[in-house]
């Protein structure tokens, strides 16, 4: 390990916080691929997160954050610096008052959405079977079946590469589709507020698992794939563009078009990322020389 880890690695084992060396990245997508980051970091607490990222930065190294990996592929040569990761140990959740849930960036989706099944709270449910974490969700204003993450979060918390904790309103998140003022910024998001309405609890569950079972008939869950691969072009869908132009099956070494669902780029047989962004830029061609439209990854690149 080079010697510009050392002292990150000597904070992390004075503050208790777990981290891998080489740590395969493929272990941390669910695109299930990736090679190794030179240094994993997976904090458990803010404390730990303010005294880190003024250490990481310090020290020079380069940092990316993620969460459950859900919209992530990584390069076959991994990714160079320290990846930082917020997943369950960063997952607390509370009401903090009538209708409005705190949670922390590392929660799942999932997890977040029973919570306020739990507290009779409705307006998450959209979002049941996302799989991804708060943060995340937050970071590029996750979305579906008519519902966005802007219709619900009053604010979001953040800490800065200098260690400072601090917060954004809804307003001054500038969601929009696929997109917060997070986007492309190196502020680490550590918690978001919800504010939800009242509802039945049984009306609640059934729209969830009805959500969820329309994901199971629908779209590939049993492949390993970042979800929709595309953003929506204006005018059309790049689902229904992809199989105009006849590519479901296509294939390219282990990377496919799904062909339950077009829309979806999956690892069908070991792909490398080479592979997978192979796929990517045949299937993008193919559609705008077919169609017209450009098609815009959705996907976020780290060490490409």
């Amino acid at each position: 390990m080079p010697s510009q880890y050392a002292d990150i690695i000597a904070l992390c084992e004075r503050e208790g916080c777990a981290f891998r060396e080489n740590e395969p990245m493929l272990n941390h997508t669910s695109f299930k691929i990736g090679g190794p980051a030179d240094l994993f970091l997976i904090p458990s607490s803010l404390a730990q997160l303010e005294r880190l990222l003024p250490a990481i930065r310090q020290e020079g190294c380069p940092l990316s954050i993620i969460g459950r990996g859900s919209n992530l592929l990584v390069s076959d040569n991994g990714v160079r610096g320290v990846v930082l990761a917020l997943t369950g140990s960063l997952g607390e959740m509370e009401q903090t008052e009538d209708g409005v849930i705190l949670c922390q960036a590392g929660a799942s989706l999932d997890r977040l959405c029973r919570f306020a099944l739990e507290k009779r709270l409705t307006g998450l449910e959209f979002a049941f079977g996302i799989p991804g974490s708060v943060g995340g969700a937050v970071y590029m204003n996750a979305g579906a079946y008519g519902g966005e993450i802007k219709d619900v979060i009053r604010s979001a918390s953040h800490i800065d590469k200098d260690g400072k904790l601090s917060a954004f309103t809804a307003d001054e998140l500038d969601l929009s589709y696929r997109h917060s003022r997070y986007t492309g910024e190196d502020a680490c998001i550590v918690s978001a507020a919800f504010a939800l309405m009242p509802g039945d609890p049984e009306a609640i569950g059934a729209r969830m698992e009805e959500l969820k079972a329309r994901r199971r008939q629908k779209q590939p869950l049993e492949y390993p794939s970042a979800g929709s691969t595309f953003k929506r072009p204006q005018g059309s869908y790049a689902s229904a563009l992809i199989d105009q132009c006849g590519l479901k099956g296509y294939r390219v070494g282990g990377a496919m078009v799904s062909e339950k669902h077009a829309g979806f780029l999956i690892n069908y047989d070991h792909a490398s990322c080479a592979e997978m962004l192979a796929l990517i830029e045949d299937v993008k061609r193919i559609v705008k020389e077919r169609t017209g439209y450009s098609l815009e990854c959705e996907v976020k690149m780290l060490g490409i």
